[in-house]
């Protein structure tokens, strides 16, 4: 009796581990080619979202649930703010906002109607660099370069906001954004010699 419960369940067993690797083997791949086709956002879900974006003025329609971060990244292609953790804790999406940081991963787009945003392709004018920008290539403030794009947005609002008195100081305005690579003192050296001359 006991043979044939063990080799009932040995049975069982075998068909399981067979029946599941043939499954996992036959499951197609969500290669974006076989993704199924996203739905559009009902109608009263979209706004028409218009900003000032480095001194143009630029309009999108989006989903009411759409980041500035992605606005910015998707809809008015300016790939230049990263997407780091998308939660607000790295810092790689600091754009100006009226002249104020913000995280753009946090912010929905359609809360600022009519405002002025500043990304990093507006920080430079035409081929002169922004004097912070020359300073982080001149203090090797940058490694990977992931993360510079809001080091730079987040420095030059350090800088303009006044937080420059010392190289705590800037280290603690500075504490939100995040540098893998860990080239922490040289982008503080960058802002200290920007602040400086400014």
């Amino acid at each position: 009796m006991s043979e044939t419960f063990d080799e009932a369940t040995t049975l069982k067993r075998r068909t399981f581990v067979a029946a599941s690797a043939a499954a996992a083997g036959g499951l197609p791949l969500l290669t974006p080619d076989r993704l199924p086709a996203s739905r559009p956002a009902p109608a009263d879900r979209l706004s028409t979202v218009r900003l000032t974006v480095n001194g143009e003025q630029r309009t999108a329609r989006v989903d009411n649930r759409t980041s500035l971060l992605d606005l910015l990244r998707e809809h008015l292609d300016l790939p230049g703010t990263k997407k780091g953790c998308d939660q607000g804790a790295c810092g790689a999406c600091t754009v100006l906002v009226d002249d104020r940081r913000v995280n753009a991963c946090l912010t929905l787009a359609v809360m600022h109607q009519g405002a002025r945003v500043t990304t990093i392709e507006g920080l430079a004018r035409g081929e002169q660099l922004h004097p912070l920008q020359q300073a982080f290539i001149d203090h090797d403030g940058l490694q990977c370069g992931y993360c510079t794009p809001g080091q730079l947005m987040s420095g030059v609002a350090c800088i303009a906001e006044g937080h420059t008195g010392s190289r705590e100081e800037i280290r603690e305005w500075m504490s939100g954004n995040l540098c893998r690579c860990g080239a922490y003192t040289n982008i503080v050296s960058a802002i200290e010699q920007t602040s400086k001359e400014a």
